[in-house]
Parts: C-alpha cells; sequence; structure tokens
C-alpha cells in the first residue's frame, strides 16, 4: 500500500450485511486506484468481517468497534485519526458509487475549494431512480441547506483533509444529522472557497432498510416516484426491475459492472431527459394556472369598475337628495366595503403561488403583446 494515499474513504456500518459487499466493490472499481477504504465497524451485525475480508484488498482497512451512541460519529472521529489521505470522502454502507465518482470531485476541489459534491440519484426500494439536484450555488437553496435541512446525501462529498485544524471532525453530541453539520461547518470555516458543485449525478442512494419506507421518508421523492408511477416516459435506465430475492443495490450493481463507461453515460443521458420532461410537463400545468389567474384579475377589475361607478353615483345622489342623505350614506359605506373587499381579492391573487410562479410567462405574455402593436 501506498504511503500516503491520495484519498482517504470512510464507510460505517452497523447492520447491512446483506449489501455492504455491493457497496465495497463500487469503492474499488473507481476510475481513481491511490485511495484507502476505512470501514468503520459500528457494531456491525455478523457476517460483516466475513464480507469486509473476502475482499482480500490491500486497501480495505477493517475497524470492529463495539458500538457507538446514536449514529457511530464517535467511532467515526477514531478511525479518522488512522486516515492518512490528502482528500476524505464519505461511502455509505448501502449507496453504490459511479466508477468516476472520485475522479470528478477531484476535478472539482481542483480550484481551491474545501469541499465538493455531486448529484444523487434516490432509488426506491422498488428500484426507481429518481435526480435530487440540490444546487447550492443558488442563495435560496443555499438558506434552505444551511438553515433548514439537508436534500444532499454524505456519499455525494469529498472535502479537503486540511480544510480544518484536525481530522476528529464529527460532532459526537447530537444525535442524528452529524454529516449535515460537519458540511456546513466546513464551509463556515471556509468562507473564501466553501464549496464546489459538481453538476453530474454520481452516487445512487438507497433508501435505508431502518427506515421501512419506498420513498426513504422523504416527500420529494415520494412525489417524484408518484410521477414515475403514471408516466409511461419515465426514462427505462431510472426503472429497474427487482426480483423478490434480489436487493435493489445488487441489481444496479449488476448493470454497472457490465460496462461502467456506457452505464454511466446512459444514466446520465436519462436523467438529463427526465428534468427537461418534468419542466415542461410544470410549463404544462403552469398556462392553465395563467389563464384562470389572468382571467380571475379581469373579473376583480370588472367589478372594481362597476362598484366606483355605484360609488360615484352614491355621492352625486347624496348631494342632490338632502332627504335621502342618511340612506345614501349608508349605501355608500356599503359599496366602499365591497370595493375594499375586491381590492383585497386582487391582493391575495397578486401573492397567491399561481400567480407567482406564472409571473414569467405573463412577463413573455406582455412582451409579445406590445410587440404585436
Amino acid at each position: 500500500m501506498v504511503s500516503k494515499p491520495r484519498f482517504s474513504i470512510l464507510m460505517p456500518t452497523h447492520s447491512r450485511v446483506d449489501v455492504i459487499g455491493v457497496a465495497i466493490q463500487s469503492v474499488l472499481d473507481q476510475t481513481v486506484e491511490d485511495f484507502e477504504l476505512l470501514v468503520v465497524g459500528d457494531g456491525c451485525a455478523a457476517g460483516t468481517a466475513e464480507v469486509v475480508e473476502a475482499f482480500h484488498d490491500s486497501r480495505i482497512r477493517f475497524f470492529d468497534l463495539p458500538k457507538a451512541p446514536n449514529f457511530g460519529y464517535a467511532n467515526r472521529n477514531i478511525v479518522l485519526h488512522e486516515a492518512r489521505g490528502e482528500m476524505i470522502g464519505f461511502a455509505a454502507d448501502d449507496d453504490l458509487l459511479f466508477p468516476d465518482h472520485f475522479e470528478t470531485l477531484a476535478d472539482g476541489l481542483k480550484n481551491g475549494a474545501a469541499i465538493a459534491y455531486s448529484q444523487a440519484l434516490w432509488v426506491s426500494t422498488d428500484g426507481i431512480a429518481a435526480p435530487f439536484l440540490t444546487n447550492l450555488d443558488l442563495a435560496d437553496e443555499f438558506r434552505v441547506f444551511t438553515e433548514v435541512g439537508n436534500t444532499i446525501p454524505a456519499s455525494c462529498f469529498l472535502y479537503r483533509a486540511d480544510c480544518l485544524p484536525s481530522r476528529d471532525v464529527w460532532p459526537e453530541d447530537v444525535a442524528s444529522a452529524g454529516d449535515w453539520q460537519l458540511w456546513r461547518r466546513i464551509m463556515r470555516e471556509n468562507p473564501r472557497n466553501p464549496f464546489t458543485y459538481c453538476r453530474v449525478p454520481t452516487v445512487l442512494h438507497f433508501s435505508a432498510a431502518w427506515k421501512k419506507s419506498r420513498h426513504s421518508a422523504v416527500s420529494q421523492l415520494a412525489t417524484l416516484l408518484d410521477i414515475a408511477d403514471r408516466a409511461g416516459w419515465w426514462p427505462s435506465a431510472l426503472r429497474v426491475w427487482i426480483p423478490n430475492a434480489s436487493k435493489e443495490q445488487s441489481e444496479y450493481s449488476r448493470l454497472m459492472r457490465v460496462d461502467p463507461a456506457a452505464w454511466s453515460e446512459q444514466m446520465r443521458r436519462a436523467v438529463g431527459d427526465l428534468v427537461a420532461r418534468l419542466a415542461w410537463e410544470d410549463v404544462q400545468t403552469i398556462r392553465p394556472m395563467l389563464a384562470s389567474a389572468e382571467a380571475e384579475k379581469a373579473t376583480l377589475h370588472s367589478e372594481i369598475s362597476r362598484l366606483r361607478s355605484e360609488l360615484e353615483a352614491a355621492h352625486q345622489s347624496s348631494v342632490g337628495l338632502r332627504s335621502a342623505a342618511s340612506e345614501a350614506r349608508n349605501e355608500k359605506d356599503e359599496i366602499e366595503q365591497r370595493l375594499q373587499a375586491c381590492q383585497m381579492q386582487v391582493a391575495a391573487l397578486h401573492q397567491s403561488r399561481s400567480w407567482r410562479f406564472t409571473g414569467p410567462l405573463r412577463k413573455i405574455s406582455t412582451s409579445l403583446r406590445s410587440k404585436k402593436s
């Protein structure tokens, strides 16, 4: 083994003896070879050691440690002290990495960024893959990531070992989301060049067994799966049949290893086609929303004009007919209240989700009408 490998890859494991073998294989099949794989046994299930040792690869180091509290962050820190790589990566024991995963992330760090991350395809328990394309270059998505919650699997990240003062970086005083805390800390402590976004899928992220959920208990994935269930145009590469006796990781691994480069290209092309189709479907949905919103606005403005006319007539009547002054004032007050209610409806329309979503289309429509005139 090289005395100081370029990459140190951490793989914590507790109870996935059923799939950790294919997860390790996806690391060993990387286009980069200068790495060490540190398997962190966190009170791991019986048989795990045998699966790891069966690979007979000197780049793998297995640490069979007693169970640490919560998700075993303390054990990760123990093993990180043994890491020797210039860059630190993370590979979940139930995820699969595209063959060029670490090559892609390492290229992302060439600009001096502290941390790089890639796109993930989340895979349902019945084999449907859907893209999660969190873009931290966008201010609103960065705010959600830093303030609300994480939507990027830990396997997507690679960071420079020297971007923090020590290697025992995992927070041990939290019950969960320790990886999210770590990524935010790296970005916060390296403000000049916090991260690089590598805009290609390099990870297949599967639903954790303990969640007992087809969609990993994530509402966004549940929505995408609902679309996949109804859409005949969902790309076949992103819909893999899983036999009853098999695991979704095993079936995707089998397809990946036939021709890794061709498989990666096919998957990425399928994701591009899917995202384009989803955008088109969204536009098709927005068009009737735009028409409905415009029609509602026209109706409200017409009602406002009518009420203003009635208000003016009532005002003139109150001036000319002193004997009916009290009645006219009451009528005027009633019309003013109705006018105010209509104006509030217009304001609510402008604040509505459909009105905000259709803003770009209204601008286009206005521009086209002005050009015609």
